[in-house]
């Protein structure tokens, strides 16, 4: 029988400094690239303070991979995770490369991720999903004529068991 698949696939939170961020891509240009794809780039370039959120991107690729149980390891690039932002405008995950199919390996569903920062850090968190812990509806109550019709169709078995 096979092992089911745990309900949480993980949780994961990193913190990052954002002097340090700064520092990092001044003295490292490049390191854009590298590590963010063009369309976190845009967006954090497009902010007044990039570094805020160049460290809030980078702290949830981090809380993304722990929560996948991985680091940037095993094939995982800094940008098979990318955080882009839904139509709400809240953070959101998109996984490729090795970190989607260890997060498929892993029957993770969902990605849910906060971003957060104060003056000196940024920090990010994530929760992996599974199917399994997504809410399952309530059966709905039986009406009493479905309760007859039960009841009937249960005697009527009887009657013609008793009757062969």
């Amino acid at each position: 029988m096979p092992e089911e698949a745990p309900c949480i696939s993980g949780l994961g939170v990193d913190i990052v400094e954002i002097d340090r961020m700064r520092r990092a891509l001044e003295r490292h240009p490049r390191m854009r690239e590298r590590l963010f794809s063009e369309e976190e780039r845009a967006y954090c370039d497009s902010r007044s303070r990039p570094e805020i959120h160049y460290a809030m991107r980078f702290a949830a690729k981090e809380a993304v991979l722990k929560a996948l149980g991985m680091g940037f390891s095993n094939g995982i690039r800094f940008t098979d995770v990318e955080v882009l932002r839904d139509e709400r405008g809240r953070p959101a995950p998109r996984l490729r490369g090795r970190a989607a199919e260890i997060a498929a390996a892993a029957g993770v569903v969902e990605m849910h991720l906060s971003l957060s920062f104060t003056h000196l850090t940024a920090v990010a968190s994530a929760v992996a999903v599974t199917e399994r812990m997504r809410p399952q509806p309530e059966p709905r109550p039986l009406r009493s004529a479905e309760r007859l019709e039960d009841a009937f169709k249960e005697a009527r078995g009887l009657l013609d068991g008793l009757a062969e």
